[in-house]
């Protein structure tokens, strides 16, 4: 099990390289807005990029899960036509969808609330949309296949969100497309594939609401400057994001691949206990000095300019949200490994109504937080009501005991930070050492991952797995 697992970690690692560089460069232009833009223009910028991110799902329709699902277990169809079917219908509705959009561009426009001048921003993005899906399955199988160098390859070649980058990332992948593409179009792994990905879409769009709607809800409540301002400290939550989109990235093809083992329940168990680990020492440091870091003047220039700073106190609700994210990526697996997809929508739209509602709720009285709240609650609300369906198709014993302990401790020491909150990075430090204190006290680690560990240190492979008791009260 442990050797599963330190690939899965290894293939996390791989898989952030292209992640990182991707959307770190990406990230670098929050300085540059934040530097160039006052807050009302920003608020336009954000809320144009929040109504195109719905169409990435509709131009998905879960095929790329579907993908996932069918071509582990070949139950229906050859290899070959795993990527056919998939890749086709992809093809086939995506240029008819960016048609569509070119024609009526002008129209569109004016429903974003669009200038005239600003037009061109409609057939643009078709044209991302078009060729970004047309990468979805090729991707996909990258993943499938293990090959994480290669798709960190061509990710750190899309490293920006523009058109000449979307067509050049799938010109690369036309390689992997010829060696697997035939005309053979299964119409049963279509019927099939379809059944598992359409529910996705609405559970998709549920989902892409949790992630934006508080946007233009939030410019609807308040204003452009608001919104500016919001975003700015919103997108310091992008360090938490990454690691929570590199893990989803391997996580995936990971759970299909392993999910018939005899200790797959066991082993996802782990999985889910050493990623609240990871995230919560990462939300712990991120809390407590990531308020330096964008004070930090270099020639004049902070990471965001001083005009946003009022709701940097946001940034802590936000990574905490993503957190959520992550734990709730581990507890989808059994939904897909069961093909019981038609859940998804019922669970995300949970999700959904919560971030709709409390948004409205909470903005008048709290403004910007009021937005970083009501995302935080949504999260959580999905992964508790994910939590309760998963339980009934596909029943995990999870490491509670271990988890209560990762929480008591992030728990004490955030209570700690902000009852007492001195100047100076050495109580900041000294509360990261209580927390991992905290754990070691609490008996967190066993004996097999303490020696692991010491072999890892004296640079030695570990002679032994992790042992096979699953209860999770030891």
């Amino acid at each position: 099990m442990f050797d599963n697992i330190k690939r899965l970690g290894a293939e996390t690692a791989v898989y952030g390289i292209s992640t990182i560089v991707g959307r770190f460069l990406n990230f670098l232009l929050v300085p540059f807005y934040t530097n160039i833009l006052p807050p009302s223009e920003y608020g336009i910028v954000a809320y144009v990029f929040s109504l195109i991110a719905f169409m990435n799902v509709v131009y998905g329709y879960g095929m790329e899960s579907a993908y996932f699902r069918y071509s582990a277990s070949l139950e229906i169809g050859s290899k070959e036509q795993n990527f056919n079917t998939p890749f086709i219908s992809l093809f086939l509705t995506s240029a008819a969808f960016s048609s569509v959009l070119i024609l009526v561009s002008s129209p569109v426009a004016r429903l974003m609330d669009l200038a005239p001048h600003q037009e061109s921003v409609v057939t643009y993005a078709s044209w991302i949309l078009l060729f970004d899906t047309l990468a979805v399955i090729p991707f996909a199988f990258l993943r499938m296949e293990h090959r994480a160098g290669l798709f960190a390859s061509l990710k750190v070649i899309n490293i920006m969100s523009n058109l000449l980058a979307s067509a050049t990332t799938f010109f690369l992948l036309v390689p992997v497309v010829q060696r697997q593409f035939s005309a053979e179009f299964s119409t049963s792994l279509y019927r099939s594939l379809l059944k598992f990905a359409l529910p996705y879409v609405p559970a998709g769009i549920a989902a892409m609401m949790i992630q934006v709607i508080d946007r233009p809800i939030l410019r609807l409540l308040t204003d452009d400057a608001t919104v500016g301002i919001y975003q700015a400290n919103y997108r310091l939550g992008i360090f938490m994001m990454l690691i929570v989109q590199m893990y989803d990235y391997a996580w995936r093809p990971f759970f299909f691949s392993h999910a018939r083992e005899p200790n797959a329940k066991q082993m996802f168990a782990r999985v889910l206990t050493y990623f609240v680990l990871f995230t919560s020492t990462v939300f712990i440091a991120l809390t407590f000095f990531l308020p330096d870091i964008v004070h930090l003047s270099v020639f004049g220039h902070h990471l965001i300019h001083p005009d946003y700073w009022g709701a940097l106190g946001i940034v802590p609700i936000v990574l905490l949200g993503y957190v959520f994210l992550g734990i709730s990526n581990n507890l989808v697996a059994g939904i897909y490994i069961e093909k019981k997809t038609q859940f998804l929508p019922p669970i995300t739209f949970v999700g959904a109504a919560v971030n709709v509602g409390a948004n409205f709720l909470l903005i008048p009285r709290l403004g910007a937080y009021g937005a970083a709240w009501a995302t935080l609650f949504s999260y959580g609300a999905m992964a508790v009501t994910l939590y309760a369906v998963v339980r009934r198709v596909y029943p995990v014993t999870y490491e509670w005991n271990r988890l209560l302990k990762i929480v008591a401790s992030c728990g004490v020491v955030m209570a700690l930070y902000y009852a007492f909150p001195f100047d100076g990075a050495i109580w900041r430090v000294l509360l990261l050492v209580v927390f991992g204190a905290s754990m070691w006290f609490m008996r967190f680690f066993d004996k097999e991952e303490l020696a692991v560990v010491k072999q890892l240190w004296d640079r030695k492979p570990p002679t032994d797995n992790f042992p096979t008791d699953t209860n999770p009260l030891t």
